[in-house]
């Protein structure tokens, strides 16, 4: 099935109101059934949604649809954009103060499960410093006695698939200068 477009619902509403589109036509490009898209012509679903314009939000062109109305054969594809979407912009993470005491926790643990990253990457993936990962390193943190390494996913200061990328970006770096990948290091929990 191809892509849906953005509010299916809404665009199929905008479709019905203006286009002289088929409700088969209109039903596979918002991945809808046929019945419903009748359903919402006749008022009976779908009341009060203002309509989703495709054509001014790039997801099909004018000159498709007027195709797709003189043909009813023809099908309604989405556009796909050359740019991915960004998801966030770059810039500082605001870690809330309640979260702050658990960065040496998720700094532990990248550093005994990903040896592989380097610190500049720790820094970007958690928002910390440098500094404070040597202490964390070196067992000099001022509250190091107390630290477990514990996963900054599960903690919440990053996200699985930003943790993912960091890695996978470490290896294939590992990869390029001909360095072995190395394994987590095994660090008793009990050790302090």
């Amino acid at each position: 099935m191809n892509a849906l477009p953005l509010m299916p619902k809404a665009t199929a509403v905008w479709l019905i109101e203006k286009t002289a589109l088929t409700f088969t036509q209109i039903a596979e490009f918002c991945g809808m059934h046929p019945l419903e898209v009748q359903a919402i012509a006749d008022g009976e679903v779908a009341q009060g949604i203002v309509g989703y314009d495709p054509v001014a939000n790039h997801q099909v062109r004018q000159e498709d649809i007027t195709r797709c109305e003189a043909n009813p054969d023809l099908r309604l594809k989405i556009l796909t954009t050359s740019n991915p979407i960004q998801r966030r912009s770059k810039g500082a993470r605001y870690t809330p103060v309640a979260k702050r005491n658990d960065r040496p926790d998720a700094i532990a643990f990248i550093l005994r499960n990903f040896p592989q990253l380097s610190e500049q990457q720790v820094v970007k993936l958690l928002g910390t410093t440098k500094d404070t990962i040597a202490k964390v390193r070196d067992r000099q943190h001022w509250n190091s006695a107390n630290i477990k390494p514990r996963d900054p996913v599960i903690l919440g200061l990053c996200s699985q698939t930003d943790l993912n990328a960091m890695v996978q970006a470490a290896n294939e770096r590992l990869t390029r200068e001909g360095q072995a990948v190395p394994a987590p290091i095994q660090i008793d929990e009990d050790v302090a």
